[in-house]
């Protein structure tokens, strides 16, 4: 009995897996696109409202299996990460100051 609920449990995960396999998206970068960078680093702090994604980034080369390199827009710094830490970048410029706006009653 109990080596047929692993095999049950087993033939599940399988299945399971193709099924979430079928559903990811490959991502394409070419040169010269805009990208965010996740960083992975700001999980530490679940309770903190802090962005994941740090960019815009340009790519300036595509390596074989995923490595991409980008290039900081503000000082120019290039370096190669997992193409799996980027995302697209679909908005226009980020506007990085604070804003305030005042509530009056009415």
């Amino acid at each position: 009995m109990r080596f047929l609920s692993y095999e049950n449990a087993k033939l599940y995960n399988e299945k399971t897996k193709w099924w979430h396999d079928q559903k990811i998206q490959a991502r394409v970068f070419e040169k010269g696109q805009k990208v965010l960078l996740f960083n992975s680093h700001l999980k530490l702090f679940p309770g903190e409202l802090k962005p994941r994604c740090s960019g815009p980034f340009t790519v300036v080369k595509v390596y074989p299996f995923g490595v991409v390199e980008v290039r900081e827009d503000q000082s120019g710094r290039e370096f190669k990460v997992n193409g799996k830490r980027l995302k697209y970048y679909w908005g226009d410029e980020v506007d990085r100051e604070k804003t305030s706006i005042t509530l009056k009653d009415p």
